[in-house]
This record gives C-alpha cells, sequence and structure tokens, in this order.
C-alpha cells in the first residue's frame, strides 16, 4: 500500500512538473532591455515606409487572392530599395485569413520572397483602429475622390464589441500566423496593434490588446512584440504597450521639436526605438526635418506612404479636394504611379542619408 501511494505520488509530481516547464516554454516574460538592445544592433538603422501598393484601396485589396498583385508589388518595392529603404511596415487583416488560411499565408510567403530580392525586411501589423469599422470579403470600394483613406478599414472594429465570440476567431488568426512565421528572419518585428484607442474606442481596446499580447507570448516568436505608442492622453493604453512592448515602436507627425520631445520622454525607458510613422508635409513633419535626426539617433524611420495610389493619402486627413485635383502639397507618399519622384530633392536627401 506504502509502495503504491509513493509511486502515485511520485507520479503526481512529475505531471506538475511537466505542466509547469510546458507554461513556461509557451508564455514567455517581455524581453529584458539588454535581450532587446542587443537584437536591434543585428538590424542597423532601419528605415522604410508603411507599404500598401497603388493598385489596393485596403489591406483586403492587398492581401485578397483576386487582387493580390504581385507585379505592383514587385515594381514599388523596387523603387524604394532604389532609394536605399531597407524595411516595409505591412498590415494584414483577419478576414483575409478567415476566408483563406492557407491562400493568405502563401500570399504573406510570397510577398517576404519579392521584399527579400529587394533588400527590404518586414514589420507586420495585426490590428488596428483607424478609419472605416465595418468591412467585408470580396470585392473592396473605390476610392471616395479626393478623401484620405476612404476605404482604409479596421480590425476588428466595432464587432469586437458586438460579438465577444470573435476573440476565439481574432485568438486562432494571430497564433496561425505568428507560429508560421515565429522563425523568419526577414521579419524585423511583429507590431500587434496599431493605434489601440483610435476612432473614439478608447479603453474599450484595452482588453483585446492585452489578448493579443498573451497570443504573442505564448508563440513566442523569435521576432520581438511591440504595439506602437501614438496618443499619451491615452495613459491606460499607453502604459500597457511601452510595459509590454519588446522594443518601443511610435508614431509621431509633429515638427522636430516635438517628435524630439517624444523621444526624450521614451528614451528613459532604456529600449530601442522605432518610429513607425512619421512625414505628413502639411504639418511640417517632412524628411528634410525628421529624417537625419532620426538617423543620428538611431531610431528606425518608417514613413507613411511610398506610391501614390487607390488610398488616396496624397491628400490630408481632413482636408478632401472634392474635385480630385491633387493637392499643391502632398500629404504623405514619395512616388507616382509611373515611378517618378513627387520632389526629386526629397529622394535624393534620402539616398544621401542612406548612401545609395
Amino acid at each position: 500500500m506504502k509502495k503504491i501511494t509513493l509511486i502515485a505520488l511520485a507520479t503526481l509530481i512529475m505531471l506538475l512538473t511537466g505542466c509547469s516547464e510546458k507554461k513556461g516554454k509557451t508564455t514567455r516574460a517581455v524581453w529584458t532591455k539588454e535581450q532587446a538592445n542587443e537584437w536591434y544592433k543585428k538590424w542597423g538603422w532601419l528605415r522604410g515606409s508603411d507599404f500598401t501598393p497603388s493598385s489596393a484601396i485596403n489591406q483586403l485589396e492587398m492581401w485578397q487572392a483576386e487582387t493580390f498583385d504581385t507585379m505592383a508589388i514587385n515594381r514599388e518595392l523596387g523603387w524604394a530599395s532604389s532609394i536605399g529603404m531597407n524595411c516595409m511596415r505591412v498590415y494584414l487583416h483577419h478576414v483575409a485569413w478567415e476566408t483563406d488560411s492557407t491562400g493568405f499565408k502563401k500570399r504573406m510567403h510570397e510577398y517576404l520572397d519579392i521584399a527579400g530580392k529587394h533588400g527590404i525586411s518586414t514589420i507586420f501589423v495585426f490590428f488596428d483602429d483607424c478609419w472605416n469599422a465595418e468591412y467585408y470579403a470580396g470585392k473592396q470600394p473605390e476610392p471616395k475622390t479626393g478623401i484620405h483613406n476612404s476605404g482604409w478599414v479596421r480590425d476588428p472594429g466595432d464587432l469586437i464589441f458586438r460579438d465577444t465570440a470573435l476573440y476565439v476567431v481574432l485568438g486562432k488568426y494571430v497564433k496561425d500566423i505568428l507560429h508560421e512565421f515565429s522563425q523568419d528572419n526577414r521579419i524585423v518585428l511583429w507590431d500587434l496593434y496599431n493605434e489601440p484607442g483610435n476612432s473614439d474606442s478608447g479603453n474599450k481596446t484595452l482588453p483585446l490588446l492585452k489578448k493579443v499580447f498573451l497570443w504573442g507570448r505564448e508563440i513566442n516568436p523569435s521576432q520581438p512584440l511591440s504595439a506602437g505608442v501614438w496618443d499619451e492622453s491615452l495613459a491606460d493604453l499607453t502604459k500597457y504597450q511601452i510595459e509590454n512592448s519588446d522594443v518601443i515602436t511610435y508614431h509621431d507627425y509633429n515638427p522636430l521639436e516635438e517628435h524630439i520631445a517624444r523621444i526624450t520622454r521614451l528614451k528613459k525607458y532604456g529600449r530601442p526605438l522605432i518610429c513607425t510613422e512619421y512625414m505628413a508635409r502639411k504639418r511640417n513633419s517632412t524628411f528634410a526635418s525628421i529624417m537625419p535626426m532620426l538617423k543620428k539617433e538611431n531610431i528606425g524611420a518608417i514613413n507613411w506612404g511610398l506610391v501614390s495610389g487607390k488610398t488616396n493619402t496624397i491628400y490630408a486627413w481632413d482636408t478632401p479636394i472634392e474635385s480630385g485635383a491633387e493637392p499643391d502639397l502632398w500629404f504623405h507618399d514619395i512616388f507616382r504611379k509611373d515611378g517618378t519622384p513627387y520632389r526629386q530633392n526629397e529622394v535624393d536627401m534620402i539616398k544621401q542619408l542612406t548612401d545609395k
């Protein structure tokens, strides 16, 4: 009887230990500052754009099989490479995965193959609180004349507040993608959530933000996890983003002095900094004013927009042009659809900074 009891006790201890070890392997802690800074050294100075091919109005048109435009992607990433850019930030969408998960991952591999041929690494973005709340699979709308990002869609949008069962789908989506690409050295990092709290959602977004970090840690990819700081008045969200990001990413469309002030606030955390959105000419956030400073500080410089196209981001956020005429001052973007620069002097400066 004693022998049986001892065996049972030993078996129980082994089971509990195994569970503990399994948990430790699948749910990791935030990287230490030392880990983060050692990781950053291998990349050098990251510079590039938020990229949607000119033929796509939004994330779904970019990634759905019927409109996945490898010719445009190859051509436009070639223009990026020609001026010394080495990193693109690219948005995903769960509906494209939900509709065709195998095909979606195949197209992600195709994109990475094309980008890799041009010497370009990638930051992938999962969720997004910006622009249109509703979305659907299939044919996407045509651009609204003269309106910035008229067809861009959130992910998951307001649906998450009406149907909490969507968390199950989103968890499977994030884990599947992270598992598929967890060791891909062409991926710089995973940007888990773009501008959480935007579109007046505020702290309603916090539960999903917490879950996506948890899902990421469970898969434990080789790449770091982050969610970019963008509005420091959203105190709870900002605190969570900073405390849970392996490396700190942020957005800043302000003039030089204000941008430097934000950097000063973020530097105190001792982690690498990557600016994943900047450059809005009407707001005096320009290549000439901001990019040299970011290079000097060894901060990643990812501006919004590469090629003028269906996203209409040459128009300002709040200044539509009903006629659809080209604005005198482009808000975002670098190239026209034929590959000629909007401003040759900007391209010349970028090439000088990137030693191209």
